[in-house]
């Protein structure tokens, strides 16, 4: 049996697990022979509905509604989302298939014997958002270079290389790596994946299952079923299934900072009076609002959603319930409104500089990511700045 298919027999039932590079030509060969084989009374897909749809509708992003998903703060996710696919989509170039070949396979061959098709996944926004919220800040910083990094690389793989993919050393190895550089990310997309998998293709109605998914996830969807199989682990997945609850320190500190820079201003003005107050109030304002102001321009802002990062950035900065980056993309893409050939040049764009700038949607998302770092900066600098010049008022 090949090295990417696993056979189970758990309480009875037969469930086969098939491992698939998702840019592979054999993956979907593999995956329609396993089907005719076996004649499964169901056959599980890692997708969820979204991204089913997504596969199955490749023009979705023209029906894309910018500020709508700024208002959602679905801004990194819509910017990761199209990285991730953009980058499955150049892996597939050398190899003939497309990204998700293989799931659509595995739903056609199920259509046609008429035989009932199950997503298994969790959905891609939970997922991501998962991996956003769970990381420090330093964490998110990492996650976003590594984002764009993967972006703009130029690096080729042949079909050779993606088909070592599917290999248990190769993979094991690169699951490692991934632990060691970012452990919250592995664990994320990852290992409560794989407990989400195992639990919902436990779920599955039929005696014979065959569930087709990626190389990466067999071990941990293997060793899981196995658990459910001898009663040893539950199958509730309610807990990964929503988005984490932010911590009390995270709650907290989101309150402490800016009440911490209001206190220093008032300090301003006990301690150095008008002036005194003045000079303090004034640094904080020109601390938060110049990054913000230059870092839009950097990202070829509109003028007026530079001019909203230099007045708002003072003031969202001690506010914990919105952000500079959300007003000033916003903006951006009220006045520059993304146009439909934006939307269809969307995953060739987001693989080059150029393209980002070129692109309006992409420009957008540049101006919420860069002017919210300069107002980042600016708080801490600027708090920094206002402490050192109280010390010399008292």
């Amino acid at each position: 049996m090949s090295q990417t298919r696993i056979q189970l027999e758990l309480n009875g039932r037969k469930i086969t697990l098939v491992g698939t590079a998702h840019v592979s030509k054999e993956s979907v060969e593999e995956v329609k022979q396993t089907i005719n084989e076996l004649q499964p009374d169901c056959v599980a897909v890692e997708l969820d509905e979204k991204r089913a749809e997504s596969i199955k509708n490749p023009s979705r992003y023209r029906e894309l509604d910018l500020v709508k998903v700024l208002k959602r703060k679905e801004g990194f996710l819509l910017l990761a989302n199209l990285i991730l696919s953009s980058f499955q989509r150049r892996m597939g170039l050398n190899t003939g298939a497309k990204p998700g070949d293989e799931m659509i396979a595995a739903m056609n061959a199920a259509e046609e014997k008429g035989i009932r098709c199950t997503l298994v996944d969790r959905p891609i926004q939970i997922t991501l958002k998962r991996a956003w919220g769970k990381n420090s800040f330093w964490g998110k910083m990492k996650l976003l270079a590594t984002l764009l990094s993967s972006a703009f690389s130029k690096e080729e793989v042949d079909a050779d290389e993606i088909e070592k993919l599917k290999d248990r050393n190769e993979m094991d190895s690169m699951m490692t790596e991934l632990s060691d550089y970012m452990p919250v990310i592995k664990e994320v997309l990852i290992d409560e994946r794989d407990r989400y998998l195992a639990s919902k293709i436990w779920a599955s109605d039929g005696k014979n299952i065959v569930a087709v998914l990626g190389a990466g996830h067999l071990p941990g969807v293997q060793a899981y079923l196995e658990k459910l199989g001898s009663g040893t682990a539950s199958s509730d997945v309610e807990e990964i299934s929503q988005l984490p609850k932010p911590s009390l320190f995270g709650k907290f500190l989101a309150f402490l900072i800016p009440a911490c820079i209001v206190g220093l201003i008032i300090a301003g003005f006990v301690y150095g009076g008008l002036r005194g107050g003045t000079q303090i109030l004034s640094t904080w304002f020109l601390w938060n609002a110049i990054p913000a102001a230059i870092f839009t321009a950097i990202a070829l802002g509109h003028p007026l959603a530079i001019l909203v990062g230099f007045i708002g950035a003072p003031f969202t900065s001690l506010c914990p319930f919105i952000g500079i980056g959300f007003c000033t993309a916003v903006v951006q893409a009220i006045m520059c409104k993304p146009k439909v050939s934006d939307m269809e040049t969307l995953q060739d764009d987001v693989t080059s500089v150029k393209g980002f700038y070129r692109n309006r949607i992409l420009r957008a998302l540049l101006v919420f990511i860069l002017s919210s770092l300069g107002s980042t900066l600016g708080t801490f600098i600027g708090g920094a700045d206002i402490i050192s010049i109280l010390q010399n008022l008292k």
